[in-house]
């Protein structure tokens, strides 16, 4: 007896006994079925996933790029890049600035020594301080016949040497005078042969409350240097006549701080003309 498809089957002899062996072979028929709709499902899903994720990649990538050639046609071109130009750059120029006017320049050379030459120029003012030593200003004087300034052979080489004139100032302290002459000539090498070549000396300048000193026969202390296209002398002594001797410090010391002053005096003076021609505009 037989309940149709999936109902007992009943064995021979209508025992009504169950026929297990043809139960347990339905069943497994079953298992199979639905083990293959489980797996033909995964799959259909599986290929729908695949599915969206390809059509998101291709809408993305703009119609259907592939990524390495999507990767490669997104980067900027050479042309797209910003130039290294656009943003301004400090500029340098080649040439080199000139250097700064030389000072000395401007005192080695009268066709650049352009500034007066006057007693004031050099010797301003009514006395003289260096540190804590200060001197009386006594005469002054400025000649263009610089042989009537000097004393033995000087004046014969301020004269060969192309010497233009001589100016001179005295100044004293405690009994001590000393003159110095400034002589100036054309160049520098007129200037420092004059120094080297000297002979006798500059004669002392009296007056104005220093009597004479340095003359008839007293012995004085003697100098001379140059510097640019001056000349520099000085004449020192005692106001009282006495022989200068190497003992004689106050002397020395008066002698040496008005030939400090005067070479100071000189360099100033191209110091200024020289700061003026910097600061002048270009032509």
């Amino acid at each position: 007896m037989s309940f149709g498809q999936g109902g007992p089957s009943w064995g021979p002899g209508e025992s009504r006994t169950p026929d297990w062996a043809a139960l347990a072979e339905a069943s497994a028929a079953r298992s199979r079925r639905r083990k293959w709709l489980l797996i033909g499902g995964g799959a259909l899903a599986t290929a729908a996933v695949a599915a969206i994720v390809a059509t998101a990649v291709i809408t993305t990538d703009g119609g259907g790029t592939s990524g390495s050639d999507r990767n490669a046609g997104d980067l900027p071109s050479p042309a797209d890049l910003p130039s290294e130009s656009s943003a301004p750059q400090p500029s340098f120029s080649s040439v080199a600035p000139p250097p700064p006017p030389d000072p000395k320049d401007y005192i080695a050379d009268e066709k650049k020594d352009a500034a007066p030459v006057t007693v004031d120029a050099f010797f301003p003012g009514r006395k003289l301080t260096m540190g804590d030593r200060v001197y009386a200003k006594g005469a002054t004087a400025r000649t263009a016949d610089c042989a009537t300034t000097t004393q033995g052979a000087l004046g014969s080489i301020l004269t060969g040497n192309g010497c233009d004139q001589v100016i001179r100032a005295t100044y004293s302290k405690g009994g001590v005078a000393v003159t110095v002459g400034v002589a100036v000539f054309g160049t520098e090498a007129e200037a420092r042969k004059a120094a080297q070549q000297a002979s006798g000396g500059i004669a002392s300048l009296s007056g104005s409350g220093v009597p004479t000193f340095c003359r008839g026969g007293s012995i004085c202390r003697r100098t001379a240097n140059s510097y640019g296209r001056y000349a520099y002398f000085t004449v020192g002594g005692f106001t009282s006549g006495k022989n200068v001797t190497t003992a004689a410090k106050d002397v020395y010391a008066v002698g040496d701080d008005l030939t400090d002053f005067t070479f100071r005096q000189i360099r100033h003076r191209g110091e200024v003309q020289a700061s003026a021609a910097a600061a002048a505009p270009a032509t």
